[in-house]
Formats: C-alpha cells, structure tokens, sequence
C-alpha cells in the first residue's frame, strides 16, 4: 500500500509540476511577448548551451511539428523552421535573427543523430579480409606507421610491433568493427608524427637497466606503455560510448558550426588517444593488467570536463588545428 501511494504521490506530482511550468511559459510569453524558442536564442550564445536548450525544448513540446524537428531530413530543416514560425506566430521582420539560429541549432541536432547512425553502421561492419578496400586500408595502417619496414607477408608476427595481439589484426576489430581500423588509419595518416611518437613510447621499458636485447626477451611485460592498435581500439569504444551517450554533444556542439560529421568523431578520437597516452604515464601504473582501472579514471575525467556545456575538447596536435578557431 505504501508503495502504490509513493507511486500516485510521484505521478501528482510530476503532472503538477508540468502544469506549472506551461503555466510559467504562458506568462512568459505574455509578458515578453517572444515564444520559449525565441527567449532561448536570444538570451544563450550560439554553441552547445543554446543548442541542447533548443534540442530540449523541441523534444518536450506536445506539439507534433516540434517534436519531429529533431528527426527530420536535413533538406527539410528550412521548410520546417518556416512551419514553426508560422505555428508559433512570429514576425520575421522584426524577429530575422531566430530562423537564422534555430537553422544552425536543427544543423547541429539533425547531424549529431545522423553522425551517431553513420558511426554505428560503421561498428557493425566487421572486417572482412576477402574485402580488397578492407585489407587495403589494413596494409596502409602498416605503412604510415612501419614507413621503413616492409611487411613479410599478410599473415605475420610483424602486426605485435604495432600493438596486435595475433599474427593477423581482424581478429582484433570483433568489437568495433572497421571503425576501429577507420580511427587508427585517420590517426596514424591526419597526425602522423604523434602517432609514430605515441607508438615508440608505448614500446619504451620502464625500467632502464634492461638493454634492448633483454627487453625484447622479456617481451614488452614491464613497458611504459601497452599494445597500440588494440588501445587504439579501445580508445575508439571508449569515444563511441560518449557519443551514443550524447555526452560528447557538448563538445561537437561548439566545434561543428552546422552539422558534426564523421571527421569531427574522427578528431575527437584522435585527441582521446593524445590525452589517454599522456594520461597513462601521469597514472605511472605497474603493468598493463592496469589497463581497465586507468581507462574508466580517464572515461570519468572526460565526462566530467564534457558537462561544462562551454566545454571543447582542446586538440593539440596537427590532425585538428582546425577546430580550435571554428
């Protein structure tokens, strides 16, 4: 009995408070004469605060055509603003600034969801090595990051160098799919010189008492470091997590000025990887059985900086110069 009267006092008041805040719109708009959409543009600068208010708004409405602005087709933003307009009755004339904003707002909305589609097809297609472009970008990963070493054959011991556990990398990509390898190649070819850096100080000993000789004999197990391409990947589930979780809108919010495409995912991932290698020798941990415990410290770390909504994950390297003045 306690229970069910918890559950009608929650309802009460749920429904309670909705009627008070259509209540506390009305009034608003009375008073302002400009409808919630309006109040949200003009007073929030453009960027992922403004956007994830608007997005808000939008899903929380009763009203069908507002609701759906966040699932259109990207053609039929314009036609849609221009519904909402009309529907909320405002005067274009005096008001030219917010078909302008809501346009770059539904941009960022619409692309975001459209992004997270593309980079989950991207997760489901597994590697298939009877696939020429498949095994052409896994040969072109080899290349940017061996430029010097030829690769003996496509079956080799050779692919550990680079940070795969087997003699043949698709049994790596299971989890994420080409994403995975898409990241790895975007990194190693976009940014190539902290790739190849990040790559030789995950081979590096700890302990420098050992030669290069014994190192190699004890096969890596006291590196600094740890197996590249499979924490490369790891990294790829870890930025794929963020953005299924709609954590990382605050971030491609305020660096995509319309809509976040598969090269903005592509930086952040490349920007994870810089800061997790820097992350994990700030962390000093005694061997790679460390990995999962310094891996959610630095899932946490992110999340945290991701909600401030001013928040931009800075890149510091060349792949992303790009988005620091977008």
């Amino acid at each position: 009995m306690k229970h069910f009267m918890r559950m009608v006092v929650q309802v009460w008041v749920y429904f309670y408070c909705i009627c008070l805040w259509r209540c506390l719109k009305f009034i608003l708009r009375k008073l302002t004469g400009r409808c919630e959409l309006q109040r949200i543009c003009y007073k929030n600068k453009p960027g992922a605060g403004r956007t994830l208010k608007i997005e808000g708004s939008l899903k929380s409405s009763r009203i069908k055509l507002l609701q759906s602005a966040v699932t259109v087709h990207p053609d039929a933003i314009e036609k849609t603003i221009e519904d909402i307009i009309t529907l909320k009755k405002v005067n274009v004339d005096t008001n030219p600034q917010l078909a302008v904003s809501l346009q770059a707002c539904l941009l960022q909305i619409v692309g975001y969801r459209n992004l997270t589609a593309e980079v989950e097809r991207l997760r489901r297609e597994g590697y298939d090595s009877e696939n020429p472009q498949h095994e052409e970008m896994l040969l072109k990963l080899w290349k940017l990051l061996k430029p010097d070493i030829p690769l003996d054959s496509r079956i080799s011991k050779q692919w550990c160098e680079i940070g795969f556990q087997g003699d043949d990398p698709k049994t790596d990509f299971r989890g994420m799919g080409l994403l995975g390898l898409y990241n790895l190649v975007y990194f190693a070819e976009r940014d190539t010189s902290s790739a190849l850096q990040i790559l030789s100080d995950s081979l590096q000993p700890k302990n420098s008492k050992f030669s290069k000789t014994e190192w190699e004999m004890k096969k890596f197990d006291k590196a600094i470091g740890y197996s590249f391409a499979i924490v490369g990947i790891n990294i790829t589930d870890l930025a794929y997590n963020l953005l299924v979780s709609g954590a990382l809108k605050t971030h491609l919010y305020n660096v995509a000025l319309e809509a976040p495409a598969l090269q903005h995912f592509q930086q952040t991932f490349c920007f994870l990887m810089h800061e997790f290698h820097k992350f994990w020798i700030e962390e000093d941990p005694l061997d790679i059985m460390e990995f999962n415990r310094v891996r959610n410290k630095f899932y946490k770390r992110i999340l945290k900086q991701l909600q401030n909504t001013d928040m931009a994950l800075c890149p510091h390297f060349a792949a992303s110069e790009s988005l620091v003045n977008m």
